[in-house]
């Protein structure tokens, strides 16, 4: 075992401290990484405030971790010392079921064993990436190509896998036309990726605030969903809507913009369940959905993907005292568009 750094909420809703942490000594199949970069995603404040419900505490958040390998165990041949690599929403998988042996360990039926918030096979709590180091499974491990800095690659262990894995499997390409539900942390890389995949990418937001934002990122159009002539306009116009929002929405009323067989398919999880009236979806063969994160191939396809076309997330770097602030700017989408913390500063 090893004595960390690390920042933690020490209870449910309570503001997130400098600490220490217990980390495992590398197994047989492991990596020992040096983190240098811990993206903050929204689910870390959902799940630091119990907004998902009960949670393991003391929490250290973070999912979207970028590093350099320090130390492998003798088991390992992905990975070498030196290597630049990332960790993202999953640490481990029950490796039996049919989910996990076709590359879906994300819906891993016996439950995959998440980053923070998690308990291992060991029984023991996962503590996440606001940390100095974490010792990981090399299975759960990907490559962060060159290329890419590892400050703007850690956010593509989440939110760049989280878009990338619902556009290539509704198939966003050339002769497509997707929309982009919210422009944040997740909805920005939506953007990217969808834009560079060949789609034509519509922005779906609550106001023109962010549109030169968006048509920079690589949006077509731009619209306000708060201007009623919105959906009226854009009626039965999508193949695909991503819907980054965690919070409710008109189902119905975001429906009506898809064209036959079209699909919503949701990455955002509001903490209240929804109301839908079915003929929402009866009416033009019409999918409601939802997508979690990518497979661990997918996530390495993901990255490869993004150095070939140039893409990384945009970012504020931030000192780890400010995370607490970082995470109320997050609520009042005061960010463009992802924080990172350099994780030296723990």
């Amino acid at each position: 075992m090893t004595t960390v750094a690390a920042y933690a909420a020490p209870a449910a809703k309570a503001p997130l401290e400098r600490t220490t942490i217990e980390r495992r000594a590398v197994r047989e199949n492991d990596v020992l990484i040096d983190i240098k970069f811990s993206g903050i995603c929204h689910s870390d404040i959902h799940q630091a405030r119990e907004g998902w419900g009960e949670a393991i505490f003391p929490m250290v958040p973070g999912h979207e971790i970028a590093g350099i390998v320090t130390e492998v165990g003798p088991g390992v041949t992905r990975f070498a010392v030196g290597d630049r690599v990332g960790v993202g929403c999953m640490v481990d998988s029950c490796r039996e079921c049919a989910n996990c042996k076709a590359g879906l360990e994300q819906y891993c039926t016996g439950g995959n064993v998440m980053t923070y918030n998690g308990v291992g096979k060991d029984g023991e709590p996962t503590y996440g990436g606001y940390a100095r180091t974490i010792v990981v499974d090399e299975n759960y491990v990907v490559g962060i190509p060159e290329g890419i800095g590892l400050d703007e690659a850690a956010p593509l262990l989440c939110a760049g896998i989280t878009t990338y894995s619902p556009l290539k499997h509704w198939n966003a390409g050339p002769g497509k036309k997707v929309a982009v539900l919210g422009l944040g942390g997740l909805g920005h890389m939506a953007v990217k990726l969808a834009h560079a995949l060949g789609a034509e990418v519509t922005v779906l937001s609550q106001s023109l605030r962010k549109k030169d934002d968006g048509l920079k990122l690589g949006a077509d159009h731009y619209y306000a969903t708060s201007d009623p002539k919105t959906f009226q306009e854009l009626a039965g116009t999508f193949d695909l809507i991503v819907s980054t929002v965690s919070a409710p929405l008109d189902f119905g009323a975001y429906l009506s913009l898809l064209k036959t067989d079209g699909a919503l398919v949701n990455v955002g999880a509001p903490e209240e369940p929804i109301a839908l009236n079915l003929f929402s979806v009866i009416a033009g063969r019409k999918t409601l959905a939802g997508s979690s994160i990518g497979g661990i191939r997918e996530t390495q396809e993901m990255l490869d993907f993004c150095a070939e076309h140039g893409l990384g997330s945009e970012i504020e770097v931030i000192r780890a005292d400010q995370i607490n602030e970082a995470y109320e700017r997050v609520l009042a989408s005061d960010v463009r568009y992802r924080f990172v913390i350099d994780t030296s500063t723990i």
